[in-house]
């Protein structure tokens, strides 16, 4: 990885020699004829969704083929992109997460997105009638405000990408078993922490808590409590601060109690311990919304589950600041000589973001939460909501809930490099969840955090 990106910044180096930056506009679409690809990760379950609504595509816009490539995981579509722009062979359209547009702007190869989203020219359709080239207004008004901001944090105040489709995270919890001993669902830290002490008490051999990313845990602390984390500005790690200390201890406190496991201390994902009908066993995961269906469990000889499952917003530290992290990809372009493609590039971008027929069909087969609030006026998918329940229709339970957070969606600052905090405040909460009482705590925290700085410093070269 890093001979790649050496190759990107060698790239950038000569593309921005003698260079002078000058304003992008956006050519409109002039009907024609262009090929577009389109790389992402959507696997068999969902290409069948695509290969429809390209249909649909074609109907408005007969003149753009469209071809993509599903190329397994995220990662794996970020690795082949950074293969092929040094040699200028990069596709059109991209699944992307933040890390991944910083990592391919070291060669300055993503278009920005402002001039194509504020245009008010017009576009012909193949039937002769005529849209907005760009975003309306209530198009853009549509997005779901946190998934959207996403695109413009690179710290220059430009819009690189539009969501997608997105998953955060959510409290499971064994509604039966909290119903059966009179427990209220925990909306703050403190009440987790005293529903743990209840659950300990009610079943000794449990860990009332299981917790699948420690990442995310630890970021979103940081967004709830409002201190550092990162900047998409020098200096860029900020993470090693009195505040997010004080959450690791407590929150180690609270491992070494047996209050809590996580996917990389447990060695798996912790829905395991959830799903669980032996005397080893959670009553609550907090883990991606989309993959409710793993949090249920199988059913009984009868054809029964053996507890239902409630669904609900992560704790929080602060009702009038709260947080849930935003996930799940977004989708840029890059630049190409021929303007006609980037433009072509942009009206299948729009289509797959704005269209609310698009957005409820995968969001209702992939388990991702469609990025435009107006979905949940679409027929299907208003159905679809209206049968959520803790069973057969938990996926439709997980995206209800999401749904109704999404006031409190949030992203960091993406810039490149940024991943490798995200790789390292992960393992730096394990570490000190694994600290003994016999040690002096607050030393080898102190320690844990300064290791996990100068990790993330080595990664960009300081």
């Amino acid at each position: 990885m890093k001979k790649l990106i050496s190759l990107l910044l060698l790239l950038a180096m000569l593309l921005s020699f003698g260079s002078v930056a000058v304003a992008e506009d956006a050519p409109v679409y002039d009907g024609s004829e262009v090929t577009i690809r389109f790389y992402n990760s959507m696997g068999k379950t969902n290409t069948p969704v695509l290969d429809k609504y390209i249909v649909k595509f074609n109907e408005k816009y007969p003149n753009i083929k469209v071809e993509y490539s599903a190329l397994g995981g995220y990662d794996d579509v970020r690795d082949q992109i950074s293969k092929e722009i040094p040699e200028g062979i990069e596709p059109n359209v991209a699944y992307c997460y933040p890390d991944h547009v910083a990592l391919y702007n070291l060669a300055k190869a993503v278009q920005t997105l402002d001039a194509y989203i504020d245009s008010t020219a017009t576009v012909t359709l193949a039937d002769g009638s005529t849209e907005t080239f760009g975003l309306t207004a209530e198009q853009k008004a549509d997005f779901i405000e946190g998934y959207y901001n996403e695109g413009k944090q690179f710290g220059d105040g430009l819009m690189y990408t539009l969501p997608m489709s997105k998953s955060t995270e959510v409290l499971y919890y064994n509604k039966t078993f909290f119903e059966a001993n009179g427990l209220a669902v925990p909306t703050t830290w403190d009440e987790l922490e005293e529903v743990c002490k209840k659950i300990i008490e009610i079943d000794p051999m449990s860990t009332p808590l299981g917790y699948d990313s420690e990442s995310n845990w630890f970021i979103t602390m940081c967004e709830q409590q409002k201190s550092p984390y990162t900047s998409a500005t020098a200096p860029h790690f900020l993470f090693d601060n009195a505040e997010n200390k004080a959450f690791v201890k407590r929150f180690r406190d609270w491992y070494q109690e047996g209050y809590v496991n996580t996917q990389s201390l447990l060695g798996t994902y912790t829905s395991s311990l959830f799903v669980s009908t032996s005397e080893i066993r959670s009553y609550m995961s907090i883990g991606s919304s989309a993959g409710a269906t793993h949090q249920r469990p199988e059913k009984d000889a009868e054809g029964n589950y053996p507890f239902e499952v409630g669904i609900a917003t992560i704790p929080q530290l602060d009702a009038e600041n709260r947080k849930v992290i935003s996930q799940g990809p977004s989708l840029c372009i890059f630049k190409k000589a021929d303007p006609q493609e980037v433009a072509a590039s942009w009206l299948f971008v729009k289509f797959l973001t704005t269209d609310v027929a698009f957005q409820a069909e995968f969001s209702m087969n992939s388990g991702y939460v469609p990025v435009i609030k107006s979905v949940e006026d679409n027929e299907a998918y208003a159905n679809f909501l209206q049968n959520a329940d803790g069973g057969n229709y938990i996926a439709a339970l997980s995206a209800k809930v999401c749904l109704e957070q999404k006031d409190a969606y949030y992203t960091s600052p993406a810039f490149n490099g940024s991943s490798t905090a995200r790789s390292q405040v992960g393992p730096l909460l394990t570490k000190c969840f694994n600290i003994p009482d016999t040690a002096d705590v607050d030393a080898e925290i102190d320690a844990a955090f300064a290791d996990a700085i100068a990790e993330c410093e080595y990664s960009i070269g300081w």
